[in-house]
């Protein structure tokens, strides 16, 4: 298998995943204020959306990549 259809693969997994989840999240460490030995810190969820219009096309070009991969120019 070569790279292109590997890749081809790994965007038609991601795409699927995307439209299937919508969005995700993760949680971000920031430090707040440090004053000598105390230090506060803060935890921030973060939410990122995926538009249905990047699942879809990463789909499309995963297969472009899977059916055009093998051939040789």
């Amino acid at each position: 298998m070569n790279l292109a259809k590997v890749v081809g693969v790994v965007l038609i997994a991601a795409g699927a995943i995307g439209l299937v989840m919508g969005s995700f999240t993760y949680t971000k460490d920031t430090e707040a204020v440090k004053l000598g030995p105390v230090e506060l810190s803060v935890k921030q969820k973060e939410t990122i959306n995926v538009p249905v219009w990047a699942g879809i096309g990463a789909i499309a070009v995963g297969v472009v990549l899977l059916v055009m991969g093998g051939r040789k120019g």
